[in-house]
Parts: structure tokens; C-alpha cells; sequence
């Protein structure tokens, strides 16, 4: 056996931490959602770590990454609104939808006024239907779209309703737009840039991509991988968040001392509350106990349970 080999045996391995909390980081270009989230894990050394709705490899901005209790927001979160920039190239459409893809159907460019562009987004703002891409993580009969897609395999897919809240015209160019999407959850920026090619009768495709907002959080900053690699580790324990930190702008709800010990024992509970479809559930203390809805006659309906541990280490 080599001295090499005795040093790397010999060698501590670190090991991973209970944490709880969030860190907002800013997704580079050129990794996916998981491998970000992997790198961003072993920074922090965290035992439990989820992301809360995957960026393509050619998106970059807002990705909140969760750990332990935290990650019971997960499912919440995917849920939430959020705010895009994106480039629409025009003049083709594209296999992919993006700038990855072949480009088909080459057409020319008219000049548009603002006043022509801004009639076309019109179309797309309030309650639309969009057909999903095939190039998605949408399964079809177990197996995801985009390994289909990558057969050559096309299948039908079924419309779905989302709401633009704002679509917004922020510069134009020859041949390219940058736009600013406000949406709900399950909207396809490349199918909106798409179905926006056709209204405008020249085709386009996604050339840029960036999340900048996800509803729940105002205010926070953003650190790329750079800005955490370059921490020490009571540094990136600075950086996080508490768990609350991403409910921003819900009802909330704080219970008397009785009734705290009541939901730390798992007992239903009726509250005098407005309804609401997501309330965040403080315990007497100002702990957080959970996200629930308040029904009509004040029952709470737990949707996400914490307070078995503090938000940070």
C-alpha cells in the first residue's frame, strides 16, 4: 500500500451536520438544480438538504435551498409565484424550446412598434391554457418527457390552465425581446415565448433565462456559489434564514399557550381566525409550529408541521 494511500485512509472525515433554515442562492449557468444543490450541501455540511422547484441547466437566479425541518417547504413553495427575465430570440423556433435546440422553421423578422408587441402580450396575460413542453419532467406512462423527446418520440399532452399575472415588455432589439413574467405555478417561460413567436407570426425561442423572484421572500439576499465557497462555516451559518423566512405575505396565527401544547400533541384545533388557504401558526411563545389552512369554522388543517427543532443550528 502506498504512503499516498495511508495519508488519504488517514485522513478525518468531516461529518455532516443537523441544520435547519434556508440559504437563497443565485443558480449559475451550466448546473442543474440537483447538482447546485449537492455543492451547496457539502458547503454547509448539512444531513438534509431539498430544493424548492428545479431551474433548467440554462436558467440562472433565485433557487432556495432548504435544510432539515426546512424542507418541509419544499412542497409549499413549488406552489408559490415567481418572476422571471427572459430573451426571446426571434425568427425560428427551436427543437428544445431554447437556445440548446435545433432551430426550425426559419422566418424573417418584421419591425415591430412597441405598441405591436405589447398588443401580442396582451393575449397571454390573465388565465391561459398552455400544452407542455416535450422537452419537460412531466411523466407520461412512467417515463419522463424529455427521455421520450430524446427518442425522436412525441405524445399528446393535455392543456394546462396557469395565470400571468404581468408580462411586461422591458427592451427591444433587432430580432429580440427581454420580457419580465410574473406567474403562477406550472408556467413554461418556453412555451409562453413560443406561443408569443406564433402570435407575432415570425417564431421564437428562450435565448435567456433568470428567476428573480419567488413569492415568500422579499427582501433577502442572494449568494452565488462563489460567495459561499469563499465563506468560513460560521460565516454560511450567518447566511441562513429562518424557516419563516419564505412565508412572507401569509395570514398568520398565534395560539394561546393551551392551545400550543394541544398542536405539539398532535390534537385537531378550532381558532377564532379569518379562513385562509395558508396561514403561517405561531405557538405562544412566537415559535413556528406550522403552515395550515384556517377553515370556515376556524379548524386548522396542518399542511406542513415544524417547531421539533430551532430554525437555525
Amino acid at each position: 500500500m502506498s504512503r499516498g494511500n495511508d495519508a488519504s485512509a488517514a485522513r478525518p472525515r468531516v461529518p455532516y451536520r443537523e441544520l435547519n433554515g434556508l440559504v437563497l442562492l443565485d443558480k449559475p449557468l451550466g448546473l442543474s438544480s440537483n447538482q447546485a444543490l449537492q455543492r451547496v450541501r457539502r458547503l454547509f455540511r448539512a444531513k438534509k438538504a431539498g430544493h424548492t422547484g428545479a431551474l433548467d441547466p440554462l436558467a440562472s437566479g433565485m433557487l432556495p435551498i432548504c435544510f432539515g425541518e426546512s424542507t418541509r417547504l419544499a412542497g409549499l413553495l413549488l406552489d408559490a409565484d415567481k418572476i422571471y427575465l427572459t430573451t426571446a430570440q426571434l425568427g425560428a423556433r427551436s427543437s428544445t424550446g431554447d437556445s440548446e435546440g435545433q432551430l426550425l422553421d426559419p422566418r424573417p423578422v418584421p419591425t415591430f412598434t412597441n405598441e405591436q408587441i405589447d398588443e401580442a402580450l396582451r393575449h397571454f396575460r390573465g388565465a391561459i391554457e398552455q400544452i407542455p413542453p416535450m422537452y419537460s419532467a412531466l411523466k407520461h406512462q412512467g417515463q419522463a418527457l424529455y427521455t421520450l423527446a430524446r427518442q425522436g418520440k412525441e405524445v399528446e399532452r393535455k392543456p394546462r390552465r396557469v395565470f400571468i399575472h404581468r408580462l411586461d415588455l422591458i427592451a427591444q432589439r433587432p430580432s429580440q425581446l427581454d420580457l419580465e413574467v410574473h406567474c403562477s405555478k406550472g408556467t413554461y417561460i418556453r412555451t409562453l415565448v413560443e406561443d408569443l413567436g406564433e402570435r407575432l407570426g415570425c417564431g421564437a425561442y428562450v435565448r435567456s433565462l433568470r428567476r428573480t423572484w419567488v413569492s415568500g421572500f422579499v427582501g433577502q439576499t442572494m449568494y452565488t456559489l462563489a460567495d459561499l465557497e469563499a465563506m468560513s462555516e460560521p460565516e454560511l451559518t450567518q447566511c441562513l434564514l429562518p424557516t419563516e423566512a419564505g412565508l412572507s405575505g401569509l395570514p398568520e396565527a398565534t395560539l394561546s399557550a393551551d392551545q400550543t401544547r394541544r398542536m405539539l400533541h398532535g390534537q385537531s384545533l378550532r381558532i377564532e381566525a379569518e379562513p385562509a388557504e395558508s396561514a403561517i401558526v405561531f405557538g405562544a411563545d412566537r415559535r413556528l409550529l406550522a403552515v395550515a389552512s384556517i377553515e370556515a369554522d376556524g379548524r386548522l388543517k396542518v399542511k406542513a408541521r415544524f417547531g421539533t427543532k430551532s430554525a437555525h443550528p
